[in-house]
């Protein structure tokens, strides 16, 4: 090798060594600001907020609140029977749609969630869980809709109606219509 090389070589670590310095100064610097010198920074699982264990594993809140702000996105898409698409939904068709985002598997149909999840007192609702009422016509599970603001017996949920609005809203489990359809709640988290 000959000295002229040696001296690129030389001159290559130097700077590669500078670099380092110049990002580690840049990096300590930003996290000075963030306050957060001298700790460890946590791995974004260990960031999020546990909930309570169902079945031995816990679900992160954080998750419960992406749902509700997923499904709070699509308010006004337009109610279409059979619907499960942004073009428009039915009531199974936007709750399947929401989990689906979240690679959570639900059933597609109504009736479907009738035996499907772990049943919860209306007490116990958290956001994210699903409501199931009466169809208007049947004695059948025919509607559904997902907790946004747990309230036990005043809780609102998002869900797809084929009523006077004919598209995706909030509403009240207050609402007397709703109060009086009233099944259950489950937790498919």
């Amino acid at each position: 090798m000959t000295s002229n090389n040696i001296n690129r070589l030389k001159s290559l670590t130097t700077i590669s060594l500078v670099l380092i310095v110049l990002i580690s100064f840049a990096y300590r610097s930003l996290r000075a600001d963030k306050g957060i010198v001298g700790k460890r920074l946590p791995e974004k699982k260990e960031m999020l907020v546990k909930d309570a264990p169902i079945n031995g594993s816990e679900i992160n809140v954080p998750l419960r609140d992406s749902i509700v702000s997923f499904g709070m996105d699509l308010v006004g898409t337009p109610y279409v029977e059979a619907g499960c698409s942004r073009d428009g939904f039915d009531c199974s068709g936007f709750v399947y749609f929401v989990f689906q985002h979240f690679k959570i598997q639900v059933p597609r149909s109504s009736s479907q969630f009738d035996n499907f999840g772990k049943e919860i007192a209306i007490e116990s609702v958290k956001k994210g869980d699903v409501l199931l009422f009466l169809s208007p016509t049947r004695n059948v599970i025919g509607h559904l809709g997902i907790v946004s603001n747990p309230k036990g017996m005043e809780s609102d949920f998002i869900h797809a109606t084929s009523g006077r609005d004919m598209k995706v809203i909030i509403s009240s489990l207050k609402q007397r219509g709703y109060t009086r359809r009233f099944v259950k709640a489950i937790r498919v988290l």
